[in-house]
């Protein structure tokens, strides 16, 4: 079973990551991972701490001579800005009058409050640390590592902006094909392919910016060369849409998820969402006329694409703060803030790469297992050559 957790506070010494289940014998690529984590820092609307952090892997177990063992994958991502946080963060007990301020003023739609009720403290900083999307690096570093296996045997994921606040691409600009995708420049400031539309995008969080608001959006995700099988339609908890959804979801301020064209699905008739299906005798394959479905149906890949969009709230951090209640005094206050980003879409977006990959590679691994490369891929082959018999 492929499966990871990872630890650590947004303001901590560092975040650290375990990954079990990968086959011995696959290539990890360091700098590619690092470019994951990279692409995670960039889009227009970041804050500061874009500035700060330069979030590079280093892998502390489980690879040897840039392969994986097959035992446990361990890493850290040192957090840069610790100097700064090594009393208010300190593992150990500190002396008393230190210059530590409690986070006393819960921020509407953070999970500050919820979390100060739930572990009985009236400082937010023991809830907010690890809520921060911070955490989130250490989950595409996870995921970068599922891309190079996913990679290997030619499945490749990428991502676009579709939407910022009420700004969005045509409609007929937004089923871009995955290599249309991957070819956006890295250098985009919100990964959005459709240079006009950028232009709004850019000026209305610059608006948002300037007025002490954020704004959401949507992003979609896309994996190809996805072959059909992964997933089951046995249990509920098998079904591989489910697990896509709940992984998405899990992302911070993602509060929907699609899979294919699922909104507008339930207001058409099943004539014009079922995708229909032809036999290719070149290729000996069954394919659709379209991708409704997103790739997915009963809970298994069909062969097509696997497309699912996040949509994400504005971050509920403002520098122009709602009002809020005093965890202490219960007094009216104004919520808290720290430095914030206006604007994190096309992050999410990188993220949402991350958790997709992740779910992909579990799923992969349950069908085809093997302890080694060498096995997987073999079984692997095995299952190509029975579809291109049957």
């Amino acid at each position: 079973m492929l499966r990871f957790v990872t630890g650590g506070e947004s303001h901590g010494k560092c975040l650290t990551g375990i990954l079990e289940g990968l086959p011995s014998g696959l290539a990890v690529d360091v700098e590619f991972i690092n470019n994951q984590l990279q692409r995670r820092q960039l889009g227009y609307g970041r804050g500061r701490r874009m500035d700060i952090e330069n979030d590079r892997i280093e892998i502390t177990s489980g690879v040897r001579h840039g392969k994986t063992l097959g035992s446990p994958i361990s890493f850290l991502l040192p957090n840069k800005d610790w100097e700064h946080w090594q009393i208010a963060m300190a593992a150990e007990t500190v002396s008393e009058g230190a210059d530590i301020k409690p986070v006393t003023c819960p921020r509407p739609g953070h999970g500050d409050l919820a979390g100060a009720l739930k572990y009985q403290t009236h400082d937010a900083r023991d809830v907010l640390e690890r809520a921060s999307a911070r955490e989130t690096a250490a989950r595409v570093a996870v995921g970068a590592l599922c891309r190079l296996l996913l990679r290997h045997f030619d499945i490749l994921i990428g991502s676009h902006v579709l939407a910022i606040g009420k700004v969005r691409v045509p409609a007929e600009c937004e089923k871009l094909s995955l290599e249309a995708i991957l070819g956006i420049d890295p250098e985009s400031p919100l990964r959005c392919a459709h240079a006009e539309v950028q232009k709004d995008m850019i000026e209305v969080i610059g608006a948002s910016s300037k007025e002490g608001d954020t704004l959401g959006g949507i992003a979609e995700i896309v994996a190809g060369r996805v072959p059909p099988g992964l997933g089951s339609h046995c249990q509920w908890d098998f079904r591989l849409d489910g697990r896509l959804a709940q992984a998405l979801m899990s992302i911070p301020a993602v509060k929907a998820v699609e899979i294919g064209n699922g909104v507008s699905a339930a207001q058409q008739p099943g004539s014009c969402v079922h995708d229909a299906i032809r036999y290719e005798e070149g290729t000996r394959r069954f394919i659709r006329e379209s991708n409704n479905a997103g790739g997915l149906e009963a809970g298994m890949t069909n062969g097509e694409e696997v497309r699912a969009r996040i949509y994400v709230k504005p971050i509920p951090t403002l520098r122009k703060p709602l009002m809020s209640v005093d965890l202490v005094s219960k007094e009216a206050v104004a919520a808290a803030f720290e430095r914030s980003d206006t604007c994190v879409v096309p992050a999410a977006g990188v993220v949402g790469e991350a958790m997709l990959a992740i779910v992909l590679a579990q799923a992969f691994l349950e069908k085809f297992g093997g302890d080694s490369m060498r096995e997987l891929e073999a079984n692997y082959a095995g299952y190509l050559r029975a579809l291109r018999e049957f």
